[in-house]
């Protein structure tokens, strides 16, 4: 069996956000339906976190599926490296997705996974909305980190909803002036550049995007008819945002409760499944909505699920595949 090996460069020509943002609907509603199955996310601390004494600041997590309404299996083997990568001055994240027949075991293909779960983190976030507001056409969204994973929030959101106005905030001016150029012609109404992160919860919707973990967004932002989206692998936000939510929706119950923002409280015995009121993917089915979303205070988790990764790359393997891009090796030549 050949094995197709595609890079970055072949795969951005192969998944476009809308795309993105149905695969990764239907794979939700797939998901709630029992169909695809998406075991935790397990992790390997290379240094991020205490106990683990290694000097390299990273993370990496081994992120398994079976995709239903495809009929692949795969996993995504996904890190942040918060030390040597940007000494080098690469990106934070790496990733590698790999694809496999399940009935014969075969692997598909091997492709770069860093582009694909940039994107389907950013459809991950406009499914979340799509379903939290159905029918709504246009918003205010604010948007914590104007890093790579900042940008493809913002061409999700301009796929999904016209953007009245886009406030943007990141500790680093730079990175906002590079952001502000990459992306004024996404956005269909004015960028703001905040001064202080406050300024982004002033929006119908705010997500953040960061690798913070000093808790600098403030639950005191909040309030009534507020939606923030915590996407962030460590304690982005302090405990008054989380445990003031009137709804906390996750996409995945166990992962939240063992990493990102709800990881503490959980810790802490503060917070389990039954703090949850429902998961992306049960609104996906339409198996569960929320009510007078203007009164309450909404707080969603998506912190990303292999399955999400896998649904993309099979798509993209099968555009390669009928387009003959990529290569092909030949692992077992028995």
């Amino acid at each position: 069996m050949n094995t197709l090996l595609l890079n970055e460069q072949q795969i951005k020509g192969l998944l476009t956000m809308k795309e993105a943002i149905d695969i990764c609907d239907r794979t939700f509603a797939d998901l709630a339906l029992g169909n695809t199955l998406n075991p935790a996310k397990v992790n390997l601390n290379l240094g991020d976190s205490e106990p683990t004494k290694l000097p390299y600041k990273a993370s990496l997590n081994a992120m398994p599926a079976y995709i239903g309404w495809q009929d692949v299996a795969g996993m995504k083997w996904a890190g942040g490296f918060g030390k040597g990568r940007i000494e080098i001055g690469r990106p934070f994240l790496n990733a590698l997705i790999l694809l496999i027949q399940p009935n014969y075991g075969d692997f598909q293909a091997v492709m770069d996974g860093s582009w694909i779960m940039a994107m389907r983190t950013g459809a991950q976030s406009a499914v979340c909305l799509r379903h939290l507001w159905p029918g709504k056409k246009s918003g205010t969204f604010g948007i914590f980190g104007c890093g790579l994973q900042g940008r493809t929030q913002t061409m999700a959101l301009a796929s999904e909803y016209h953007i009245d106005k886009l406030i943007v905030y990141d500790p680093i001016p730079a990175a906002t002036e590079r952001f502000v150029k990459d992306m004024q012609d996404v956005v269909q109404g004015e960028i703001v550049v905040a001064k202080e992160p406050k300024e982004v919860s002033e929006s119908d919707a705010c997500i953040s995007v960061t690798n913070a973990n000093d808790q600098f967004i403030k639950g005191e932002w909040f309030g009534k008819g507020s939606v923030y989206l915590s996407l962030g692998s460590y304690s982005e936000c302090d405990d008054q945002a989380i445990l003031g939510a009137d709804h906390i929706i996750v996409d995945h119950v166990q992962q939240c409760l063992h990493r990102g923002n709800l990881k503490r409280l959980a810790d802490q015995g503060k917070l389990d499944e039954s703090s949850f009121y429902c998961t992306v993917g049960e609104m996906a089915a339409g198996l569960r909505s929320v009510e007078n979303v203007s009164q309450k205070k909404i707080l969603m988790v998506p912190i990303g699920m292999g399955c999400l990764d896998v649904a993309c790359a099979g798509i993209v393997y099968k555009k390669a595949i009928s387009m003959g891009l990529g290569e092909t090796f030949m692992f077992d030549q028995k």
